[in-house]
């Protein structure tokens, strides 16, 4: 039986080129096998893009929930832009979706892995970042169609 739940996107982020400063914009076209029009990944210029494995490199989901709790647990308190993940959400159980499809407004996408931080992340970011966000660093996703993905935009299971 499927849980029924429902969140939204809080806000999406690119940027053009690997560990270059991650931008918000308003909106962001998905592109289906090739990820977020600009974003360092549909271009082929991201940190991961010639490594084996790249699939799932299309779209990256954080909760921000998770981003939220951590000023209570430590020193470390990154935003959704600093996480360098290209969408921020709300409501959405993102570990959960691992090998299930599910909707950003109109777009469909397939949760592909956990989207673990890495020592990169540590040194874009703050040293423990990596540690912190271990096992809640969001979810690595395929886009099956094309689509405008744009903050407040429903998610949901598909």
């Amino acid at each position: 039986m499927a849980t029924m739940w429902q969140g939204s996107v809080v806000s999406i982020h690119i940027t053009r080129a690997a560990g270059q400063p991650m931008e918000t914009v308003a909106q962001a076209r998905a592109v289906a096998g090739r990820g977020l029009e600009g974003d360092r990944y549909f271009l082929g210029t991201g940190y991961y893009s010639d490594k084996p494995g790249a699939g799932g490199r299309e779209v990256t989901l954080i909760e921000t929930e998770t981003l939220d709790a951590l000023p209570a647990e430590g020193p470390i308190k990154i935003s959704a832009t600093e996480s360098r993940r290209n969408i921020a959400t709300t409501g959405v159980p993102l570990n959960h979706l691992v090998g299930r499809e599910f909707w950003v407004g109109d777009v469909r996408l397939r949760g592909t892995r956990l989207c673990e931080p890495c020592r990169y992340l540590d040194g874009l970011t703050y040293p423990g970042v990596m540690t912190t966000l271990v096992h809640r660093a969001g979810l690595r996703a395929q886009i099956l169609n094309d689509g405008i993905i744009r903050p407040g935009d429903t998610v949901r299971p598909a």
